[in-house]
Order: C-alpha cells, then structure tokens, then sequence
C-alpha cells in the first residue's frame, strides 16, 4: 500500500463516503450501495479501490462479507499533511503576497 493509493483513493467522493459510514461500523457491501443510486457492482469496485489501499477490511461472517475502516493508512496521511502544511502555507503566503503587489501595481 502506498501513499499514492491513498490518495488516489480517497480522491473520490463516493469513496470518501463509504469510508465515513464504515467508520460508523461494520456494513454489508449491500448495506453501503443502498446508501447510493449507482449500482451495487460499482460501489463493489469503489470497495476494492480502498481495499486496495488498506482503507478498508473485511471479514466474512456466512455468505457475508462485514466492511470496516482501517485507519492507519488515514493516519499516514494525514501525518504527511501536517509534514507538507507548513511548506504549502509559507508558498501560498508567498504567492499572495505577489498576487496583492500586482493588483495594487495596476
């Protein structure tokens, strides 16, 4: 799992979604598609995409399949955000600092 994957993943809203209500609690895939109006194959590939990227688990319980989040992958995120924030403020600062001088130049 790479923090590409991650990204890439969590990228989509329909996605963003599925991870916000298995991180309510477990779901059936069934469960998860009656939350949306695509059809139950597509959220079945969304589910891949972040079991894929080690957002989700599963664990069989008959002929069902429960999801859950695994968070730690979101934790690694979110460690490289706070990593990276205080590059992109000082940059974004930087550019609108320019972007005042321009206008007020014009």
């Amino acid at each position: 799992m790479s923090d590409d994957a991650v990204f890439e993943a969590l990228a989509d809203p329909t996605r963003r979604r599925i991870l916000e209500l298995v991180a309510s609690g477990e779901r059936t895939a069934g469960e998860l598609a009656a939350e949306f109006a695509t059809s139950r194959p597509a959220v079945s590939r969304h589910l891949r995409v972040l079991r894929d990227a080690g957002l989700v688990a599963w664990r069989g319980e008959a002929q069902r399949r429960l999801y859950r989040l695994d968070a730690a992958p979101l934790a690694e995120a979110g460690a490289w955000i706070e990593r990276t924030r205080s590059n992109w403020a000082v940059r974004l600062d930087a550019f609108e600092k320019h972007l005042d001088e321009r206008w007020n130049d014009a």
